[in-house]
């Protein structure tokens, strides 16, 4: 039964999907965000991409590198998140975006407040959903701009006293997409 719903979702997708309808576009992304209990605001810049597969349906990859600090700069974690999302658009210059996304961290302890910790690098996994416009500037391009909220447990266990820290966020980003 479950097979017969895969193929019909799969038909959905892919109904009209011919190459007048598909569009990729590539370029620069910049976002603003703080998470939870981070000491600060941070930025993340990076590259993304996006395939419209229908007038509907379409899909996204980007890879962006981030930084935030915790536990008052006694601990920076860098990271380089790797994401890929589905967009649904419900009108043909705004979306939904729903997705997961792989973190590969480094833990970078600041020696001079926790002398006894190294720092360490490993890979973490969270999920985001949003909305967002895609507003088209000429043939050629496309300027981006939404809101997501990205649930990201990092692994702060090591850390004396940060068992409670949160790590979700909030991201407002812009994108300069390049139509191929």
């Amino acid at each position: 039964m479950s097979k017969i719903w895969l193929v019909i979702l799969g038909a959905v997708v892919l109904n009209g999907v011919s190459a007048e309808a598909m569009s990729m576009s590539i370029g620069p992304q910049l976002g603003f965000y703080k998470a939870l209990d981070a000491d600060q605001q941070s930025q993340m810049f990076g590259l993304t991409g996006r395939m419209k597969l229908n007038p509907v349906f379409g899909l996204e990859a980007s890879i962006n590198y981030r930084q935030e600090k915790y536990a008052d700069d006694a601990l920076t974690v860098k990271s380089w998140p790797v994401m890929f999302s589905g967009l649904i658009y419900p009108l043909p210059f705004v979306y939904g975006v729903i997705g997961a996304g792989w973190y590969n961290v480094t833990y970078d302890i600041n020696q001079n407040k926790l002398p006894f910790l190294l720092d360490k690098t490993t890979q973490e996994y969270g999920w985001h959903f949003g909305a967002g416009v895609d507003l088209p500037i000429n043939n050629n391009f496309n300027l981006m701009v939404d809101l997501r909220y990205v649930y990201l447990d990092y692994d702060f266990q090591d850390i004396p006293g940060s068992s409670d820290l949160e790590s979700d966020f909030y991201v407002a980003s812009v994108g300069f997409l390049f139509f191929l």
